[in-house]
């Protein structure tokens, strides 16, 4: 419901499209029943009491699903009357007719409209044992006002035929319901422009192909709730419907995709008990072309998945709509669907409205908070996942807590998105991990081109690895730069650091230039990191490359630095010692303060060599040339070489020299 703190002008949330009132004793177990069937086919969740309310309940709770319900339908029949419990619902259901927002319609099941307003006839009989009531007063005028609301008499709608008058009943329903919100609405603030331009792309009247659509983003980017909000809002325009939610995981057990092809013929064709997949999938490329059909495959991260449910465009009868909620592209289309929706990350106006809804129950923050919430907001970075969680945990709390928790997510991340996003990580092959956790650590920001060039040299396939983390949402590619989502390159570091907790010397990549200078500093051996990236160096070069040398498996190192302090004339190599890892297959330093690279690196590995605005006169002392075979990309730019035998590097693609 929404919050007494929230503008007027918000519509009110609804659990229920449609609230039953009816007696059981004349038409439970028969019209109410099939009107009951046909609405929930139609996708309106509908209260009826035997249905949602368990014997023994309170008044109160009835009163509850009546006061979270947008429409009413009254069935007055002969003993509707009679019973104490259903004149109390029909005065409940006409005190929330008088808000705007809620609407009740009568239908006269076997009794006329007027016997109900002036309680004559059998209403009349059967109200009579209530005459001496303290409460029969206010029920009169229930029944005399439900009578005088326009609804349905149901001898009058197709010459009194039930099954066509509930067919007509549920239409008129379906139209009524279409600008409602249920309770899963407020999960769409921020989201609105999505959802118009989803529901725009399903062409739906306008277009009597069938279609498949795929929505596609990050983890958390919020996928399914518009799958959903989608599914509720135009299911009603469809004679069968279906909504199969975590393929991904239901689809892992041994009868999984068995299970989830008897839930869409059952949800559609009130069918099921196939013997195996084979059949299933029989019977749903047979069977569903007789039904325009609305479905939805929520999670889906595998070809042979989408073959199983809905395995071709002629499965269906025309007008049908299939819509697919998936992190990796590569998915769609491989069965060539060719629609695809993707899921952009929120506004920070959006964000904040978000935001302001989980945290304050409102859609403006306290204003002593305002400056607070905006910090957490851009922590989020537009991912709705994060802002629900964060705005629900940092609901009700004092000032100096959210204070707390903004230093706390400093170091330690927000642990459900981490979570949610893993997801992704986990489905990627070996060599694709490498590169992800590459990319998450050190190369944010870095041109697509460059990017490849590291991860080559170290004998990846980067082209096609980079285009794998783009399908599966794990990174995006912007005017040629690599982009990554704050949560994922959180993901990435907290995956590197986890097995291992505040000990830098066993974590295969290093970013933070604190850890990094105690690591060069402590004089401490490890064959952990393989990665290292580190901006304005602080320490003396000969601290930082005694230290390099200890990292006996480095195999990518990235330093960039200020102008150093201390002239080439301060510091020299000791030539026995060992300073780069012969393992180095990436060196890219600007600035290097040192005239000549070390005489025991043999860079026999390095595919990589960039030394731009670098102090470097020669690539090595006199005497101590070395032939680089597998040499690729070298950059010397700007750099105070005097001579360069490129007699040395006999595979060089790529050459920077100014």
């Amino acid at each position: 419901m929404a919050s007494s703190a929230s503008s007027s002008s918000v519509q009110k949330i609804f659990k229920y499209h449609v609230f039953l009132s009816f007696s059981g004793e004349d038409t439970r177990k028969t019209f109410v029943d099939h009107l009951y069937a046909s609405l929930t086919r139609q996708g309106i969740h509908t209260f009826k009491d035997s249905e949602e309310l368990e014997k023994g309940k309170k008044i109160d709770e009835l009163f509850k699903a009546v006061e979270e319900s947008k429409l009413f339908i009254i069935v007055f029949s002969k003993n509707y009357a009679s019973s104490s419990w259903c004149l109390k619902e029909v005065a409940k259901i006409m005190e929330c007719q008088d808000s705007i927002e809620q609407i009740a319609y009568p239908l006269f099941y076997d009794v006329e409209p007027t016997d109900v307003r002036r309680q004559s006839g059998p209403v009349g009989a059967a109200f009579a044992k209530h005459n001496t009531s303290e409460q029969a007063g206010k029920w009169k005028e229930a029944l005399k006002e439900a009578g005088n609301l326009v609804g349905w008499d149901l001898k009058e709608i197709a010459n009194g035929h039930e099954a066509e008058a509930i067919d007509q009943i549920v239409g008129e329903v379906s139209l009524k319901l279409r600008s409602i919100r249920l309770s899963n609405d407020e999960n769409l603030i921020g989201m609105e422009s999505r959802m118009r331009d989803l529901e725009s792309s399903l062409e739906i009247g306008l277009n009597n192909d069938v279609i498949m659509i795929g929505i596609k983003g990050m983890g958390g980017i919020g996928k399914t709730t518009l799958a959903k909000a989608i599914f509720d809002k135009v299911s009603f325009q469809f004679e069968g419907i279906s909504f199969v939610e975590n393929v991904r995981e239901a689809s892992k057990t041994p009868r999984g995709l068995l299970s989830l092809q008897q839930q869409v013929l059952s949800d559609v064709l009130k069918d099921g008990n196939k013997h195996n997949s084979h059949d299933g999938k029989f019977m749903m490329q047979t069977r569903l072309r007789f039904k325009k059909v609305l479905l939805v495959l929520d999670d889906v991260d595998r070809k042979e998945q989408l073959e199983a449910l809905a395995g071709a465009l002629n499965w269906f009868k025309d007008g049908s709509r299939i819509i697919i909620t998936t992190r990796d592209k590569q998915v769609l289309k491989a069965h060539s669907v060719n629609r695809i929706y993707d899921v952009n990350l929120l506004s920070k106006e959006e964000a904040i409205s978000l935001f302001n809804r989980y945290a304050f129950e409102r859609y403006a923050p306290m204003q002593r908070y305002e400056e607070l919430s905006l910090k957490v907001v851009h922590y989020a970075d537009g991912l709705p996942l994060t802002i629900k969680v964060l705005g629900s945990s940092l609901r009700g709390k004092e000032e100096l807590e959210w204070v707390d928790a903004l230093k706390r997510l400093e170091k330690i991340p927000c642990q459900e998105t981490l979570k949610k996003l893993e997801i992704s990580y986990t489905s990627l092959e070996d060599d694709h991990k490498e590169i992800f956790l590459d990319v998450a650590c050190f190369m944010k920001g870095l041109q697509k081109e460059d990017a490849i060039r590291i991860l080559e040299s170290c004998g990846l396939h980067a082209i096609y690895g980079l285009s794998v983390l783009e399908q599966k949402s794990l990174i995006t590619i912007s005017n040629q730069r690599l982009a990554v989502h704050d949560s994922i390159e959180e993901l990435g570091r907290n995956l590197v650091q986890r097995t291992h907790p505040r000990k830098p010397n066993k974590h295969s990549r290093l970013w933070d230039r604190e850890e990094i200078e105690v690591l060069l500093s402590g004089d401490m051996g490890t064959k952990a990191t393989t990665c290292i990236r580190l901006e304005q160096v602080e320490l003396h070069p000969e601290i930082v490359m005694k230290g390099l040398g200890n990292l006996k498996k480095l195999r990518v190192l990235l330093v960039s630095e200020r102008e150093n302090e201390c002239s080439p004339s301060d510091w020299k190599f000791d030539q026995a010692k060992q300073y780069f890892s012969n393992a180095l297959q990436f060196l890219s330093w600007e600035g290097y303060p040192l005239r000549s690279l070390p005489q025991t690196f043999r860079a026999n590995n390095l595919v990589g060599l960039e030394l731009p605005r670098s102090r470097i006169t020669n690539l090595w002392e006199s005497g101590d040339e070395k032939v680089l075979k597998k040499l690729r990309f070298l950059d010397l730019s700007y750099s105070k070489l005097r001579t360069l035998d490129l007699g040395l590097t006999c595979n060089l693609e790529r050459v920077g020299i100014a």
